[in-house]
């Protein structure tokens, strides 16, 4: 009916046999990870050293963990992406902190009456693009490294420990710790900011009672 069944009894008559094997024309790609994919290995790999196991969290939280983990009503963090059609309440915005997600699953961990956990996430934040002549409708989307642990031997200068570990397998050297008493999320003696040439890399510490 065509070329192909033209050039299929051409290849029958000659024989397939005596057509020679050729390796495939034409530009080939070559496989391997990009720069922000190597990172990402090297991240979980450090985490996993340091005995931390990953999970995997939904980017669908409810609006109401804002206000679980104390985020004041005008805070920009509160200016959430929101499902047209969302299967309930519970998942009707997309999260712009996975602090949230990462309390959520150490909490169902603690209910479980495990005795420690030690977790860590690299997922990602949703923030919408401002309008202007370079928006593209879609949404700012960068990954955030969580960690989260409880159980014996875990405090605020562990935690440290291993921030300082992770720091030194990014090679970041430079970095600085600063006191944090205004995050509303964390305890106001027991927080610090990560800063690397005055901009904020992160922050950790003991959750704060209330929340």
């Amino acid at each position: 009916e065509g070329m192909a069944d033209l050039a299929e009894e051409v290849a029958r008559f000659h024989g397939y046999n005596n057509i020679p094997v050729t390796l495939a024309g034409g530009a080939s790609a070559h496989g391997g990870y990009t720069p922000v994919q190597q990172a990402e290995r090297t991240l979980g790999a450090l985490c996993r050293a340091l005995g931390y196991d990953e999970i995997i969290t939904y980017s669908f939280i409810s609006p109401s963990y804002y206000d679980k983990i104390g985020l004041p009503a005008d805070s920009p963090l509160r200016d959430s992406l929101k499902i047209l059609n969302p299967l309930g309440e519970d998942t009707s915005i997309m999260r712009t902190t996975t602090l949230p997600s990462m309390l959520e699953i150490l909490t169902r961990n603690y209910n479980f009456r495990n005795k420690s956990a030690y977790l860590y996430e690299l997922g990602r934040t949703y923030f919408a693009k401002p309008n202007g002549p370079d928006a593209s409708g879609a949404a700012d989307e960068p990954k955030v490294l969580s960690l989260g642990a409880y159980g014996s031997g875990v405090d605020f200068f562990s935690l440290k420990g291993a921030v300082e570990t992770i720091l030194s397998g990014m090679r970041i050297s430079g970095a600085v710790f600063e006191a944090e008493t205004k995050n509303p999320s964390y305890h106001p003696g027991r927080c610090a900011r990560v800063l690397l040439n005055g901009k904020q890399l992160g922050v950790f510490g003991q959750i704060h009672p209330s929340v």
